[in-house]
């Protein structure tokens, strides 16, 4: 787990699925149809301490991996290169972060959305520029476009439960990126079919958003 002491931006189930109204699971595009949930969770923000589930639930300085009322956003970003249709993908290392992630191959990039990330303007994605583009990797190419494509909710796994996805996609000319997060041990890049033969394969542990992120994925590539 990461620092339990950590602020983070939480947001009320309540509030983001207006009282279950706007409730789903799995991945709803960002378009005319779908609920503003960005919105939502922009205007209604709340600051928890990040907690650790090891700690009772009702930990007095709380504990938002434990407090099922409130959702974590995280900036869920795949990194994309049109002109070649490939993803980069990486294999999470069996050290630091969440256990619970260890040894599973990922194609979203970047973290808990704090406090300081609503400074300079819209907090998501100041939250992915300052964990996908300072924190985590460095990209040896042209930066493009940085686009919401949706969202992505899942409440069937542990990890999930707590946590809310936006998906953004990150387009770049580069054709390799250099990793500076300790917590990947593995960097590809790869085609579709790539990953969904990787996520149809027995022998391979693709996280859960990154199988739900395949779908949008389709559309774009």
């Amino acid at each position: 787990m990461g620092n339990p002491e950590q602020k983070i931006i939480v947001v009320e189930n309540n509030v983001l699925f207006d009282s279950g109204k706007d409730y789903f699971e799995g991945f709803r595009p960002n378009d005319a149809w779908s609920a503003d949930y960005e919105k939502r969770i922009v205007e209604n923000l709340n600051i928890m301490r990040r907690g650790d589930r090891k700690e009772p639930t009702d930990h007095p300085r709380g504990n938002a991996e434990l407090n099922f009322f409130y959702k974590q956003p995280i900036g869920y970003t795949v990194i994309l290169n049109y002109d070649l249709k490939k993803v980069f993908a990486y294999l999470r290392s069996k050290k630091g972060g969440d256990d619970r992630l260890h040894g599973k191959w990922s194609w979203g990039f970047g973290g808990h959305i704090e406090p300081i990330d609503g400074v300079k303007g819209n907090i998501i994605k100041e939250s992915i520029l300052r964990e996908v583009l300072r924190e985590e990797v460095r990209i040896l190419g042209n930066k493009k476009d940085l686009s919401c494509l949706g969202y992505i909710n899942y409440d069937s796994d542990e990890v999930s439960r707590v946590h809310f996805g936006i998906l953004y996609g990150l387009s770049t000319d580069a054709e390799e990126i250099l990793i500076n997060d300790p917590e990947v041990s593995k960097i590809d890049m790869l085609s579709l079919s790539d990953l969904e033969k990787m996520c149809n394969s027995a022998g391979v542990e693709v996280e859960a958003w990154s199988r739900i992120a395949i779908e949008p994925l389709r559309k774009l590539l």
